[in-house]
C-alpha cells in the first residue's frame, strides 16, 4: 500500500508523479480513474482529472497494457508508447483472420490512420470517413465504423493517435504529436526495460505470470525474460514457498514491512486491484475473488486493510446525497470499521454531499 501511495495521501501537486509511480490509471471508466487519484492525493477536488486530460493536457488517455484504456502521463507517452511498439499479436495470422483483415490491408489502414489524424477530434464515423478517401478504400471505412477498437488498438499502439475531447457522447481521436507534441521515446527495448521496473516497483514481489497478465499479452516465458533482462536490478525471491520477482533495491524494506492500520475505499477498476494477485489468499481469500474479479473484466469497488481486500463498497449519488453501503467478506475489527467511515465521510466532502451510509 505505501507503494501504491495508499498509506499516505500525497499533495495535489503530485498528482502526475502518483499516476507515473503507479503506472498509469485504467481508463474505462473516468469517474472510477477520478476516485482512484481521490484514494491517493490530497486536495483533488472534482472535475480537475477532466481538466488535466483536456485543458492542460498533461494527462493522456489512449490504449495501453492489455489493450485497455488507460490514463498516462503525457510527458512520459513515448515511453509507454515504446513499450507497447513491443505488441506484435495483431500481426499474427490467427488475429488477421479473427478480424477478416489481410495484413496488407491493416498496414494501410494504420499508415492512412496517422496520415489523417491532426489536432483536431474525428469522431470514428468521421475517422473512418477520411481513412476511406485517403486510402482510396471504401472497405477500410467500413471496418472501422463497424468496429469498435479492435483496428484502432493497433494504431495505438503505434503511436498513431490518442483520444480528444468528446463530442456530446461521441469519443474523439487526434494525433499524440499535434495534441501533445509527443515525441519519440527510447528504444522498445528501453522501454519495457523501465515498464518492467515500474511494475514491480509498484507490485512486486510478482511472479512472471502475474506481470504478464498485467502487461498482457505476453505468455509468461516471455515475461520472464523480461525480468531477468533487469539484470542485478531484479531479484528471485520466494514468498511462501513460490518463487517471484522483486526490485533488489526494495527486497529489504518489503521483508521489513509491518502494518500499519492502513484503511482505504478504492473505486472501481482501481490499479492496486487490477495489478495484485489475484489467488494470494494473503490478499484476497479465494471465496470471494468472484465478487472482486467479476465477468467481462469488471472490477468492484473494494474495502482494502492493510493490503488486503477485506470487502467490496458502493456508492450513488442523488439529490444532494451521497449513499454509500460497505459489504464485509466477515467480521472487521472497530478501528476498519472507523477507517472505512472515515474515508466515506471523506467521499462526501469530496463530492459536496450529505453522506448516508449503510453497512451490509
Amino acid at each position: 500500500m505505501e507503494r501504491q501511495q495508499l498509506v499516505s495521501r500525497r499533495p495535489r501537486e503530485e498528482l502526475l508523479g502518483v499516476v507515473a509511480t503507479i503506472g498509469g490509471l485504467h481508463g474505462q471508466v473516468l469517474s472510477s480513474a477520478e476516485l482512484a487519484v481521490w484514494a491517493r492525493v490530497e486536495g483533488l477536488q472534482p472535475g480537475e482529472l477532466d481538466a488535466e486530460l483536456w485543458q492542460h493536457r498533461s494527462l493522456v488517455k489512449t490504449w495501453a497494457m492489455r489493450g485497455t484504456l488507460h490514463l498516462l502521463p503525457a510527458s512520459e507517452y513515448g515511453l509507454w508508447q515504446a513499450a507497447l511498439d513491443t505488441y506484435d499479436h495483431y500481426l499474427k495470422g490467427a488475429w488477421l483472420r479473427g478480424f477478416k483483415i489481410t495484413r496488407e490491408e491493416l498496414d494501410l489502414l494504420l499508415d492512412t490512420v496517422r496520415e489523417v489524424l491532426g489536432g483536431e477530434g474525428l469522431t470514428r464515423d468521421e475517422l473512418a470517413e477520411a481513412v476511406a478517401a485517403a486510402a482510396g478504400a471504401p472497405a477500410l471505412g467500413e471496418k472501422l465504423a463497424d468496429s469498435w477498437g479492435a483496428y484502432l488498438k493497433p494504431a495505438s499502439f503505434r503511436g498513431s493517435l490518442c483520444f480528444g475531447p468528446n463530442q456530446g457522447r461521441n469519443v474523439t481521436f487526434v494525433s499524440p504529436g499535434a495534441w501533445l507534441g509527443a515525441t519519440a521515446g527510447p528504444s522498445p527495448e528501453e522501454a519495457i526495460a523501465e515498464v518492467t521496473r515500474r511494475y514491480l516497483g509498484a507490485y512486486g514481489p510478482a511472479t512472471a505470470a502475474e506481470y504478464s497478465r498485467w502487461w498482457g499479452p505476453r505468455r509468461p516465458a516471455q515475461a520472464t525474460r523480461y525480468l531477468r533482462a533487469l539484470g542485478e536490478e531484479a531479484v528471485e525471491v520466494e514468498v511462501e514457498g513460490e518463487p517471484h520477482w522483486a526490485l533488489r533495491e526494495q527486497v529489504a524494506d518489503i521483508a521489513s514491512a509491518e502494518r500499519r492500520g492502513a484503511v482505504r475505499l478504492l473505486p472501481a477498476f482501481d490499479p492496486n486491484v487490477i495489478g495484485s494477485a489475484r489467488d494470494v489468499p494473503a490478499i484476497l481469500a479465494p471465496e470471494h475473488k468472484a465478487r472482486v474479479h467479476r465477468p467481462q473484466g469488471w472490477i468492484s469497488p473494494v474495502l482494502l486493510v492493510d493490503g488486503r481486500i477485506e470487502g467490496v463498497w458502493l456508492h450513488k449519488r442523488a439529490g444532494g446525497a451521497l449513499s454509500v453501503r460497505i459489504e464485509p467478506f466477515g467480521e472487521v475489527a472497530s478501528w476498519v470499521r472507523d477507517g472505512a467511515e472515515g474515508e466515506a465521510e471523506r467521499l462526501a466532502g469530496f463530492f459536496g454531499d450529505e453522506l448516508a451510509l449503510e453497512w451490509g
